[in-house]
C-alpha cells in the first residue's frame, strides 16, 4: 500500500491537535452571573466571541488535518534520480 508516513504523521498530528484545542475551548466557555455591570456585559461577550472564534479555528485545523491523512493515501514518493522517459521514435522513412 503506498502510503507517505510523513503526511499522515503530519495530518494525524493537526488532526489530534484540533480536536484537543475544541474540548478545551469547550469545557472553558465563559459565562455569566447574576447582576453584571455593563462593562462585564461587554468584556463577556468579548470573551465569548473569541471562543467562538478559537473553536472555528479548531476545526479548521481538524479540517485540514484529515485532509492531509487522505492525501496521504494517494502520494507516491518521488524517487531522487528522477525518472527517465524513453521516447520511441517511430520506424519510418
Amino acid at each position: 500500500m503506498l502510503v507517505d508516513k510523513r503526511i499522515l504523521a503530519g495530518g494525524g498530528a493537526l488532526l489530534v491537535a484540533g480536536m484537543v484545542i475544541s474540548a478545551i475551548l469547550g469545557s472553558t466557555m465563559p459565562t455569566s452571573h447574576p447582576n453584571m455591570t455593563d462593562e462585564e456585559v461587554l468584556e463577556l461577550m468579548i470573551q465569548q466571541q473569541q471562543n467562538d472564534d478559537m473553536g472555528i479555528l479548531a476545526g479548521m485545523l481538524v479540517g485540514v488535518g484529515f485532509l492531509l491523512i487522505l492525501v496521504s493515501f494517494g502520494a507516491r514518493r518521488r524517487r531522487r534520480g528522477g525518472t527517465k522517459t524513453e521516447v520511441k521514435k517511430p520506424a519510418g522513412d
